[in-house]
């Protein structure tokens, strides 16, 4: 296959995913049933992945694949033309945080022209397979490039593994005699000056409560000018206080809460987030940690120090810093890749490119 055709099947998938998010599942569309299936299941293997989160996840991939978004990511790199040039059998280990988070390396290492070999989460093995199936039904081609196992990865040139700062260790030493990418806990935070407007916290909001906080990009800790307050946070998440309703994340709430009252621990409770100072940067489910910052230049200080704790910076205002801006925590573009990591780089570097 061509990188050219390869690119096309890729845009047409995107077109395939902007549509089901936009309106849904149509009547009698093969295509549209199998994925609607795959969500449901999804939901009852992992109770996070609501059908709102799943949407979420797919409206996000549909939209970087747009063609121009696509076609920009590609031209930073001199990508082969075709895929017999040196390929690889590329091994992925995928996490089960939030839906779909192996996409984007299930796409990278397919347009490089390699082989992927998915090994995916418990949590989250319904999905990346069914959006494989509807790729195949696009480019028939791609099946021979496609393959999923529930056993230990063999027969594979260079690895892709995701996981815990736990697993990342497990990982390092069993994957250590070939070119890898390992992944470990990361968090992303989010720098206010506390002139933030309602429309800049509402975004803001969409960062610390999409896929309920569990994903290495959601925002799980604020940096606020010393005197801060949160009345106006408060106020601009009010859009997500259907997330108490979930089961797991009112069990989250209020197990904390009863900690954090039990240990007379400091506290603000807006009825379904605790927020608290705390100096750590991961904060439990239905927690947001804060820190009072006065010295621009001294937290700039600390955060470089914490460098490899940050998956991303989330603000409007911070230029001292690579950030994104408010509400795009989790709508990455095709080059923010996870952990700094340029993972097509590394891909070409398999070719010998």
């Amino acid at each position: 296959m061509l990188l050219q055709e390869r690119l096309n099947a890729f845009v047409q998938l995107g077109n395939y995913l902007r549509a089901f998010t936009a309106g849904g599942k149509r009547d009698g569309d093969d295509t549209d049933t199998l994925l609607s299936q795959a969500i449901q299941e999804a939901g009852m293997v992992n109770p996070w992945f609501t059908e709102k989160n799943v949407m979420m996840a797919l409206s996000a991939i549909g939209r970087q694949l747009e063609e121009q978004n696509l076609r920009q990511w590609i031209g930073m790199y001199p990508l082969p033309d075709h895929t017999e040039h040196k390929n690889a059998t590329v091994g992925v280990v995928t996490a089960g945080n939030i839906p779909l988070v192996g996409f984007h390396d299930f796409l990278c290492v397919l347009i490089s022209g390699h082989k992927f070999l998915g090994k995916l989460s418990s949590r989250d093995d319904k999905l990346l397979r069914t959006i494989a199936q509807i790729l195949l039904t696009i480019e028939p081609r791609f099946a021979e490039r496609i393959e999923f196992t529930d056993e230990f990865l063999r027969g594979y040139r260079g690895v892709i593994a995701t996981g815990n700062n736990n697993s990342a260790r497990y990982f390092d030493y069993y994957f250590r005699n070939v070119p890898h990418i390992i992944r470990k806990n990361r968090n992303g935070i989010a720098i206010l000056n506390g002139n933030e407007n309602k429309e800049a916290l509402e975004r803001l909001a969409g960062d610390v409560f999409s896929y309920f906080g569990l994903g290495c990009r959601s925002v799980s800790k604020l940096y606020v000018p010393e005197g801060y307050d949160f009345s106006a946070f408060f106020e601009a998440s009010q859009g997500w206080s259907e997330v108490i309703y979930h089961h797991h994340y009112a069990n989250n709430y209020e197990y904390n809460k009863t900690i954090f009252l039990v240990n007379k621990v400091p506290h603000i409770d807006n009825g379904f987030l605790l927020v608290k100072e705390d100096t750590s940067l991961a904060s439990p489910v239905a927690v947001l940690y804060y820190e009072y910052y006065r010295d621009p230049a001294l937290l700039n200080k600390k955060l470089q120090e914490m460098e490899e704790q940050i998956q991303c910076i989330v603000s409007d205002t911070w230029d001292k810093l690579p950030s994104v801006p408010f509400g795009k925590a989790q709508d990455p573009e095709l080059w923010d890749y996870a952990d700094g990591i340029d993972t097509l780089q590394f891909l070409l570097q398999l070719k010998g490119v």
